[in-house]
């Protein structure tokens, strides 16, 4: 005999929450994101930056160490929040099965940085670095 002192509806509910996937929420809110998604983003950057050197880093100082590691920081969370939020479009848009949803998370937080800085530019209008004032893929300094 199912409990009287709660109602069918919520039943449902928690029916419905027990068989999704898990959703972040801040301060109560659900903010839309799901925790396989933002783990396979923020694996995607951490391969990116240690394959690919996305962040160079410079490590001459101490200052200039804690700067690139929070630069890093920063990069992995931005990375895995982009995953985050675009897979699922990406879903709806390209209409790929279920089973790829995670491996395109990788992959979208492998090349969040990248498109991030482009939109950034495009966005404020600012021209590309050019390459005498971008840093080397090398992490050293400019000759």
């Amino acid at each position: 005999m199912p409990d009287p002192t709660i109602p069918t509806a919520a039943v449902v509910q928690l029916a419905a929450a027990a068989g999704g996937a898990a959703s972040v929420t801040l301060l109560g809110v659900p903010l839309g994101l799901r925790v396989d998604l933002l783990i396979a983003g923020f694996a995607g950057s951490v391969v990116a930056m240690a394959l690919f050197n996305s962040v160079p880093g410079n490590w001459d100082t101490w200052q200039q160490l804690v700067r690139s590691s929070l630069q890093r920081i920063a990069v992995a969370v931005a990375s895995s929040l982009v995953a985050g939020y675009v897979t699922p479009i990406l879903l709806l848009i390209i209409n790929m099965p279920l089973a790829l949803v995670v491996g395109t998370g990788f992959v979208v937080g492998a090349g969040a940085r990248q498109v991030l800085t482009f939109v950034i530019q495009r966005v404020s209008g600012g021209a590309p670095m050019p390459a005498s004032v971008a840093q080397p893929a090398d992490g050293g300094t400019n000759p």
